[in-house]
């Protein structure tokens, strides 16, 4: 099956700061109009705001008892990220390292983000969110996912996006944020055909 004739991968956009006065949904507002812009994904736009997430996991971890039933509240995210073919994490940095919330709603899951390609838009004061996406790869890759190489990153973002959350001098962001795209989709359509001819973990 040619990629005309598949389905878009579909991509999850997860907002990763819940705490009060966040700018990260104007981020992630700006990210969702790129990727419709590039045409080529079904876009599922993620608050982690939206839901209670413990920050304290169970005794036996999520890794090792994948069909676990999680707290209230949280099925309808562990469906839709379940659901994603790809992610794009959009995160500050918070004291050197990303979001707690962030973090609980990464380990309370497992399977979900196995052999499925993640990239990221920062944003922070000075680094840009890179403090806390450098880490993020190592989590990620710890949970077998693929983390693209390119990003999107915002150092001083309040000097950057207008009072109407559009960017003042959008060129270069725009830009970065269509090769991230770009590497998003081939990884994404390696992978899905990928699982779907044999799933990850499964034996030969």
């Amino acid at each position: 099956m040619s990629r005309e004739t598949q389905p878009k991968l579909k991509l999850a956009v997860v907002t990763g700061s819940v705490r009060e006065g966040r700018f990260g949904p104007v981020v992630a507002r700006w990210f969702r109009e790129q990727a419709l812009r590039h045409n080529e994904f079904e876009i599922d736009t993620i608050d982690l705001a939206d839901y209670g997430i413990p920050l304290e996991l169970p005794s036996v971890p999520p890794a090792m008892q994948p069909d676990m039933t999680r707290p209230d509240g949280m099925a309808e995210l562990t469906r839709r990220l379940a659901d994603a073919d790809a992610y794009v994490i959009v995160t500050p940095d918070y004291n050197r390292s990303f979001p707690a919330a962030l973090k609980a709603a990464i380990d309370w899951h497992f399977t979900e983000w196995q052999a499925k390609p993640i990239a990221f838009v920062g944003y922070s004061g000075a680094s840009g969110g890179l403090l806390a996406i450098e880490q993020l790869r190592q989590v990620f890759n710890e949970l077998h996912a693929h983390t693209v190489r390119e990003y999107v990153s915002f150092p001083r973002y309040y000097l950057l996006f207008g009072q109407d959350g559009a960017l003042l001098e959008p060129a270069e962001h725009e830009a970065s944020a269509k090769t991230m795209l770009d590497q998003l989709l081939w990884w994404g359509t390696v992978l899905r055909d990928g699982r779907n001819a044999l799933p990850y973990g499964a034996a030969r």
